[in-house]
């Protein structure tokens, strides 16, 4: 009520944000808290000039929504919740601080089919690409655009094509910047299998693309769900055209052949990040040139262990 009342004083609903700020350490009070999204991004919008109220808003979201998340509470967004932080996000294109915020709360909720089409209403892809563009460097806005990327491009709904095309060498870019950060290379090689599976990479993209998801193999073997992504991706690369199948075994740093051997080395207990590597070599086997690769890299020993230990699946 306090909040409605004076929704037009910036002071008041600042101090409104902080008093809410302090009831997040309560798990108990997370319901609660959520009563208070809509009021909360209101402020945002009305109060759109400040940096402070923006970053207090973002902040505090952030906060209910991961505490909503970890107590598996339902997160209920309309389009006024979305709305608000394209704007806030377009308001402060320039402040990475706060962009970093905007950003990690859009991935968080777009995992939500509904928010997810909101942010497609909204038109968030140009935006996205924009703010990647200009903060290469920052990892967490990386992991969070290419996260939303992800939500947007591996849904059913009709998603502009033109738009997703225009993201691949963008996401390419990320995965060429960070490298040796595994939890940005995970969210990287989703958003390239998304786009990927809706038809956005080019003759001319395949090649260059494979590359980057062995190097992204290479440097963080060790991680299932990066591994999962990657290979998920190249299958949906081979899938398409020889032309990576032929990158995928004349690679300059080595076989991906040996390179799926040995993640398959690191990984042969879990069955998720098994059967990815399934689908792959699957891919891989309706190539004259990598089936003899294969061969000669005795992979059918591999493909027979994999059989015995999970004979069920």
């Amino acid at each position: 009520e306090f909040m409605q009342a004076f929704w037009d004083i910036e002071e008041a609903q600042a101090k409104a944000i902080q008093l809410l700020a302090g009831f997040v350490r309560d798990k108990s009070a997370v319901p609660y808290l959520l009563m208070f999204t809509e009021s909360i991004t209101s402020a945002m919008k009305t109060h759109v000039d400040s940096v402070n109220l923006q970053v207090e808003g973002c902040s505090l979201l952030l906060e209910i929504f991961s505490q909503a998340l970890e107590q598996d509470v339902v997160v209920a967004l309309d389009e006024n919740v979305t709305s608000s932080l394209l704007d806030t996000m377009r308001k402060h294109s320039e402040n990475e601080e706060l962009l970093s915020l905007v950003c990690t709360l859009l991935m968080m909720i777009s995992a939500s089919e509904v928010a997810a089409e909101n942010l497609r209403k909204v038109g968030v892809i140009p935006d996205l690409l924009s703010i990647l563009r200009n903060f290469l460097h920052n990892e967490q806005i990386c992991l969070s655009c290419c996260g939303v990327l992800w939500s947007l491009a591996v849904s059913d709904n009709n998603v502009d094509q033109a738009l997703l095309k225009s993201a691949v060498p963008v996401t390419s870019a990320v995965l060429q910047e960070h490298l040796q950060n595994g939890a940005v290379m995970e969210s990287a090689c989703s958003a390239l299998w998304a786009l990927s599976l809706q038809g956005c990479l080019a003759k001319n993209d395949y090649e260059p693309t494979t590359a980057l998801l062995l190097d992204a193999l290479r440097m963080n073997p060790g991680r299932p769900v990066l591994v999962k992504n990657a290979c998920l991706a190249l299958a949906s690369l081979l899938r398409l055209s020889e032309i990576p199948a032929l990158r995928f075994i004349t690679d300059s740093k080595g076989s991906g052949v040996n390179l799926i051997k040995y993640a398959y080395h690191l990984h042969f207990d879990d069955p998720e990040v098994v059967e990815d590597i399934c689908m792959l070599i699957k891919e891989m086997a309706q190539y004259d040139d990598v089936v003899l690769d294969m061969l000669s890299q005795k992979m059918e020993e591999l493909l027979s262990e994999i059989k015995s230990c999970f004979p069920s699946s």
